[in-house]
C-alpha cells in the first residue's frame, strides 16, 4: 500500500474509529463519505489542471475501492487524468479493463473515444512534435488502432455526442494512413523493388482511395509498371490517371 492509499484508508478509519459504537450502516456511511471526500478533492483538481495529483488520488481509491458506488466515476476520470498526464500505457491499461469489466456501461462511447486520443497520442513523437516535422514512414499500428476505435463509436453509437468529432479524425488518420504507405513505397522504388512499391501503392488505391493520396499511388504504380514492363498494367494506370488528373505531369 502506498502513501496515498494508507492515507485514504487511515482518513475512513478514523471516521469509522470515532465513536465505538457504529453500526454497520453507520460505518458505510463513514466509509462512502470519506471516499466522496476525497473523489471531490480529485475533482477538483481535475478543474485545476493538476492532473498528475489527480491520478494519484484516482489511483488509490480505485486500487482501495474498486466496487464503491464512485468506482466507475472514479475510472473514467482516472482514464482521462492518465491522458492528460500523457501515460497512455496506464490509459490504455486502465480503459481495456473497464471495456472488459463493463461491456454496456452508458459511457462506454466515452472510453471508446479516449482510447481513440491515447492511441493517437501513444504514436505521437516528442522530437517530432518539437521540430514541427512529420514521419509517415515509421511504424502505424496506433493510429489503426485509434481509427478502429472512432470507427466503432460511428458504426456502435452513431447517436454519440463524440461521433461528429470522431468522424473526423477519421478522416484526418485515413489520410496519415495512406501517406505512411506510400512513403514505405517510395523507399521501395529508391531501392528498385517496383513490385513492392507497386503493391503498396496499389493498397492505397483500393483501401484508401478517398484520401488526398491517390494521385500519389498511381504515380507510384506508374513508374512501378513502366520499370517492371507491364505494358498492359501501364496503360490502364496511365488512363487513370489522366482521367482523374488531367494536369499531371506524368500523362502530358
Amino acid at each position: 500500500m502506498n502513501l496515498k492509499q494508507s492515507l485514504i484508508v487511515g482518513a475512513i478509519a478514523l471516521n469509522v474509529l470515532a465513536g465505538c459504537t457504529n453500526t454497520p450502516d453507520e460505518i458505510v456511511v463513514a466509509e462512502q463519505s470519506a471516499v466522496e471526500a476525497q473523489y471531490n478533492e480529485a475533482k477538483d483538481l481535475l478543474l485545476q489542471g493538476n492532473y498528475v495529483r489527480a491520478a494519484e488520488i484516482l489511483s488509490a481509491l480505485d486500487a482501495s475501492f474498486p466496487f464503491g458506488p464512485y468506482s466507475h466515476q472514479i475510472q473514467l476520470d482516472l482514464i482521462y487524468s492518465y491522458y492528460k498526464t500523457d501515460n497512455t500505457a496506464q490509459a490504455l491499461a486502465s480503459i481495456d479493463r473497464f471495456l472488459k469489466l463493463n461491456p454496456t456501461h452508458t459511457d462506454i462511447d466515452y472510453v471508446y473515444y479516449m482510447r481513440g486520443l491515447t492511441n493517437i497520442k501513444a504514436a505521437q513523437n516528442a522530437l517530432q512534435e518539437m521540430i514541427g516535422l512529420e514521419r509517415f514512414d515509421r511504424d502505424i499500428t496506433e493510429h489503426r488502432e485509434a481509427f478502429n476505435d472512432f470507427n466503432t463509436i460511428i458504426n456502435q453509437y452513431p447517436h454519440s455526442k463524440y461521433a461528429n468529432d470522431a468522424r473526423q479524425r477519421m478522416v484526418f488518420i485515413k489520410d496519415f494512413m495512406a501517406k505512411s504507405e506510400l512513403a514505405v513505397a517510395q523507399y521501395y522504388m529508391k531501392r528498385g523493388s517496383y513490385v513492392a512499391a507497386a503493391n503498396r501503392a496499389q493498397y492505397v488505391l483500393e483501401n484508401l482511395g478517398d484520401t488526398q493520396q491517390l494521385e500519389g499511388a498511381l504515380e507510384i504504380m506508374l513508374e512501378s509498371y513502366r520499370q517492371l514492363d507491364l505494358d498492359e498494367l501501364y496503360d490502364n494506370t496511365y488512363q487513370v490517371l489522366k482521367l482523374n488528373y488531367p494536369n499531371n505531369p506524368l500523362v502530358n
